[in-house]
């Protein structure tokens, strides 16, 4: 298992990403708005992206 396991900076970027996608999508479905929902499902596709960027830009690290 890694040492940091998950423990970085585009880890935790990524998570909180993903986070807001998905409350964003709970809103939209609980306010009725498929618009809101659909915002919230394009996040997490984000946050993979943003994740995968983050680490090979050197962020996959503690030190």
């Amino acid at each position: 298992m890694a040492d940091n396991h998950g423990n970085t900076p585009a880890a935790w970027t990524a998570v909180a990403i993903a986070l807001a996608g998905f409350v964003v999508g709970g809103i939209g479905l609980m306010a009725d708005s498929m618009v809101v929902f659909w915002i919230g499902v394009a996040l997490a596709p984000v946050a993979i992206l943003v994740g995968y960027v983050m680490a090979r830009m050197g962020y996959h690290t503690t030190h």
